[in-house]
């Protein structure tokens, strides 16, 4: 989880700088696609950002209640109203760290407004490991369904890309820098040439 969420921080800084999108408000869900987004959060603040938590639904396990500590020992603000946030100008960015590969609709309250937060915001969202609300396999839901129009500009894949991420069009990375060759093997993949110290690999025409 460390490593992942660092990898989302890394195609974050690579794609949205500090220097012009410094306020970023990450959603968090309850499961591990949340305690990446925690995890990154910490990270985007090393680097630079001033990050903001929207975490709706806490988990009860002692690992994220450790990794919510850590968050405010740094005094990396939580809030309940990230619509506020982003109306008073205070976010340039948005990390979609609600729901993972695992997710089955439907989506329920308080994920409904966050999903529509999605839909209707002009600012940029990086996704972890798949958008939020599309099926690991078929993508985004039907037309006229909650988060058919939700579209991020950035998707980050953890361990390997997810089968919705054919259905993806804007920048694509793999974090994946903690898999072994051997898994990888057993798994059925290819683990990437990761260049120098980087955490994160950019797909251009649909290959590594």
């Amino acid at each position: 989880m460390e490593l992942a969420g660092l990898s989302v921080a890394c195609a974050i800084r690579r794609c949205y700088p500090p220097s012009d999108y410094k306020g970023v408000l990450i959603a968090a869900g309850p499961g591990n696609n949340g305690g990446d987004g925690l995890v990154c959060a910490r990270h985007l603040y090393l680097f630079g950002y001033s990050p903001v938590i929207y975490y709706p639904k806490r988990s009860g396990s002692d690992l994220y209640h450790r990794l919510v500590k850590q968050l405010e020992n740094f005094d990396i603000k939580f809030t309940e109203e990230p619509e506020k946030e982003i109306a008073d100008g205070k976010v340039d960015q948005i990390v979609d760290a609600l729901f993972g590969f695992s997710f089955k609709p439907p989506i329920r309250d308080p994920f409904r407004f966050t999903i529509e937060l999605f839909e209707s915001s002009k600012l940029p969202i990086t996704s972890v490991d798949i958008p939020s609300s599309w099926d690991v396999n078929n993508g985004p839901p039907s037309e006229g369904e909650l988060g058919s129009n939700f579209h991020p500009s950035v998707l980050v894949s953890l361990t390997a890309p997810k089968p919705a991420s054919e259905y993806f069009k804007g920048r694509h990375f793999l974090g994946g820098r903690f898999i072994s060759p051997k898994l990888a093997k057993e798994w059925g993949f290819t683990v990437p040439n990761y260049e120098g110290s980087d955490q994160i690999v950019e797909y251009t025409d649909s290959r590594i």
